[in-house]
């Protein structure tokens, strides 16, 4: 027996050895396999490639060597749902969803006397659905046809001319105002011009934002191999094939490469489940923003501004603020992207990492959205240390956290109809001063805990500030509204016209 007792005691000790040892292993197994297949194919990968040319384009672009590699892996959750523990969370938030669905219908019953399934909220925030599929198609072949034609005219006559500079600023230039005025300001005009409502908005900014920086990764990872080939004289132009630039502006990824590791078939059933759990995640919202949101905002938006009005509001969004970003985090970075990248047989799943673990908010913006997160620290963060010098880190990290933040007020903006600049204020004080103050070097648990209390504050005050704009808005109406009456918040004075 007392031998027993001291297995025990040592048992945890152990157990938390081996598993240090075995992921260590593990890390390493997947790093050495990724440089492996890399070096193995580097006709699937260009920006992988030998030591002598990384010497000779090293002055045109940075160092290819800190490219994405793309290698076949499952999403996170798929390997943790094989876990019944985890499982059981799962199911979990699936009984909160029937819970809420039998409140709703309870409720209905005993106020209307018979049960009341209609949608109205949804059919509303879905509306003019013939104008957003019109918008998206052309966006969509817009972005097809003249950024792959720009870039194959400027490639083919790229070597002959006499006049390489003004050629490539001439097309640089009108690959620009594509970028600004064909999908940028087109789709935004058509969105507020046809008073599209709020989740069509969304489908049409989201896709604005989604297409601009798919073409900005096509030209930027093609032009340098295009002035590389050229500086070798070489007598073959690298212009991928149409077929590859339209698989990858389907592909759920932001960084271009010809080739990606494919799965060998397509489990169609796969796709439907998370499609169907797309949709059950669309109505999981629906029914949030019906119980926990619809009946405490229409008052609230009324009543005179005050401390502890604001208080009590921040804390009663938190639990709906927390539920929604579950919700868009696995409908959209889990069951969507997944569902496209069975569709496409594409075999690299890592559209997120285990940012539930971060104990730091440096972490967590690394890992909650990797696919985003590649592209800023790619295009925007590593492509500004090389133009400006590797000192500038703070500079850079400044510039990806501006731009990165008025990129998501941008689309409230526009899916709102008003600017109300929370989240933006959230992103840029906040989120600067959190990413210097819980950095990497904060480890355990109870920094943890700090990230996600802070976490679920910023929540809150996201549901409560917008919600409170949005119905002062419906209340507080102006008959001719000018630009400024936009900028400016309506619920910080619609009381006083009540």
């Amino acid at each position: 027996m007392q031998l027993i007792a001291e297995a025990e005691q040592l048992k945890p000790a152990f157990m938390k050895e081996v598993d240090s040892h075995f992921t260590e292993f593990v890390n390493s197994l997947v790093a050495k396999s990724a440089l492996l297949d890399s070096s193995s194919s580097a006709s699937l990968f260009p920006a992988s490639c030998s030591e002598k040319e990384l010497h000779k384009a090293k002055t045109l672009r940075a160092p290819p060597e800190h490219g994405k590699i793309f290698t076949a892996r499952r999403s996170l959750l798929d390997e943790l749902f094989e876990v019944s523990h985890i499982r059981t969370i799962y199911h979990m938030f699936i009984a909160l969803l029937i819970v809420f669905i039998l409140s709703t219908l309870l409720v209905d019953f005993i106020d209307e006397g018979r049960l009341v399934l209609g949608f109205d909220l949804l059919v509303f925030v879905f509306g003019k659905f013939p104008v957003v599929f019109c918008t998206w198609l052309c966006m969509f072949c817009a972005t097809v046809i003249v950024p792959y034609n720009l870039f194959v005219w400027w490639a083919q006559g790229y070597y002959s001319s006499s006049h390489r500079v003004i050629r490539s600023l001439f097309y640089g230039m009108l690959f620009t105002l594509f970028q600004t005025a064909g999908l940028g300001f087109g789709p935004t005009y058509i969105a507020v011009s046809y008073a599209l409502p709020p989740a069509s908005r969304f489908i049409v900014i989201l896709e604005q934002v989604r297409l601009v920086m798919k073409a900005h990764s096509f030209i930027r990872e093609n032009v340098p191999r295009v002035l590389a080939s050229v500086k070798d004289k070489s007598s073959t132009v690298p212009i991928p094939r149409i077929s590859q630039y339209l698989y990858f502006l389907f592909a759920p990824t932001l960084i271009y490469r010809d080739n990606y590791p494919r799965n060998p078939m397509i489990r169609w059933g796969y796709v439907a489940t998370k499609f169907a759990q797309v949709l059950g995640s669309l109505f999981y919202a629906y029914y949030i923003f019906v119980r926990l949101c619809i009946p405490q905002f229409p008052n609230s938006s009324q009543e005179t501004f005050n401390l502890r009005g604001l208080v009590l509001c921040i804390f009663n969004s938190i639990l709906p603020g927390v539920l929604i970003l579950f919700l868009v985090f696995f409908a959209f970075l889990h069951c969507w992207l997944n569902a496209f990248a069975e569709m496409l047989r594409f075999a690299d799943r890592m559209f997120y990492k285990d940012w539930w673990n971060s104990t730091s908010y440096a972490n967590y913006y690394r890992t909650w959205n990797v696919v985003v997160h590649d592209w800023l620290y790619y295009y925007a963060y590593r492509d500004f240390l090389w133009f400006f010098g590797k000192k500038f880190k703070a500079a850079a990290m400044l510039s990806v956290f501006t731009v990165s933040a008025a990129v998501h007020e941008y689309v409230l903006s526009i899916c709102f109809g008003y600017c109300y600049p929370v989240l933006f204020c959230l992103f840029t004080c906040f989120g600067i001063v959190f990413n210097f103050i819980l950095n990497d070097r904060r480890k355990g648990p109870i920094w943890n805990v700090i990230m996600w209390t802070s976490l679920f504050l910023g929540q809150g005050v996201i549901i409560c500030l917008y919600s409170q704009e949005w119905y002062a808005r419906q209340y507080c109406p102006m008959e001719n509204p000018t630009f400024l009456d936009y900028l400016k918040p309506r619920s910080w004075s619609c009381h006083m016209k009540m």
